[in-house]
């Protein structure tokens, strides 16, 4: 079973905090509660009224979030309450009962363009995953009940996980005109239906915990490192918006070569591995001076 771990985001509201957690606690539903009688259905919410600050009590998919009376300010009680919560989820506490009533959102997806045009982004109003998956044959998608049920598509080629979109790479027997409706509706109703989309326990979950990916960053060498914290700031953002993701591999420094994975929409489409490996080498050569020659880019 993989470990529950809780980190503390600001909002703009001084009075609201939220406790992100790095799985999801609900099935992409929402609930609200105002007091402990409200929060009859969430023994979670329950106990944390029991906290005499506790004004509100918010949980979505993967945090809660918390509003506070004025008699404490966070500061003083916030890594209290972050290991309440962390335990509580630890020692297997029910969150909610199967018979709370949500607070309704609708779900929306909408469809994106890619610069590859054999991909298309499905992006949807609500966090789908915690971290970035890829998927390119039914058999590595063993883990993800929504990839595996993709897959059953004929035209469905790969499939690409991030925060709140869903990068679909079609084969050339379609056109997207014919089939893009009936991918956005199928999508949009599994959401709905509240389905696993990737097993939470599966191993690559856990291998993708803040956790676990923090200790392997801390094994990394020095020029590793910065190469990662650059891909991270520079580098990611654009390419999360075209629909993929780049994933940092390897760094030698003998011959001072760097090895990224291309993923999503990125992978296999010619251009973007060309346009990607050519600015992200310049990139790197120009801020680590001396010590980056290349950069090898592999589609994932």
């Amino acid at each position: 079973m993989s470990t529950y771990k809780i980190s503390i985001q600001n909002t703009s509201n001084p009075t609201i905090l939220k406790f992100d957690v790095n799985q999801f606690i609900t099935k992409h539903q929402n609930y609200e509660y105002n007091n402990i009688d409200e929060a009859k259905d969430s023994p979670l919410a329950q106990q944390l009224f029991y906290l005499p600050f506790v004004k509100k009590v918010y949980i979505s998919s993967n945090f809660i979030a918390i509003e506070r009376y004025n008699i404490v300010e966070w500061d003083d009680v916030k890594d209290e309450v972050a290991k309440q919560i962390e335990n509580y989820l630890n020692n297997d506490g029910v969150i909610v009962t199967e018979t709370a009533t949500t607070q309704k959102v609708p779900v929306t997806v909408y469809t994106e363009s890619t610069p590859n045009p054999a991909a298309l982004k499905f992006v949807a109003n609500k966090k789908l995953v915690t971290a970035t998956y890829d998927y390119d044959s039914i058999e590595k998608a063993k883990t993800s009940p929504l990839a595996t049920a993709l897959f059953h598509f004929p035209f469905v080629k790969s499939v690409f996980f991030d925060e709140n979109y869903i990068s679909i790479t079609k084969y050339d027997i379609a056109e997207w005109n014919d089939i893009t409706v009936e991918l956005r509706d199928f999508i949009k109703k599994y959401i709905e239906e509240g389905k696993n989309i990737i097993d939470p326990n599966a191993p690559e979950v856990i291998e993708k915990s803040t956790e676990k990916v923090e200790q392997h960053f801390e094994n990394l060498d020095t020029t590793s490192q910065e190469i990662i914290n650059i891909l991270e700031e520079y580098v990611k953002p654009a390419v999360a918006s075209d629909g993929g993701n780049i994933q940092f591999e390897s760094y030698d420094e003998p011959s001072k070569s760097v090895k990224v994975i291309l993923q999503g929409a990125c992978s296999g489409c010619p251009s973007s591995t060309f346009t990607l490996k050519n600015g992200i080498e310049n990139m790197l050569k120009e801020m680590l001076p001396g010590r980056v020659n290349t950069v090898v880019a592999i589609n994932g």
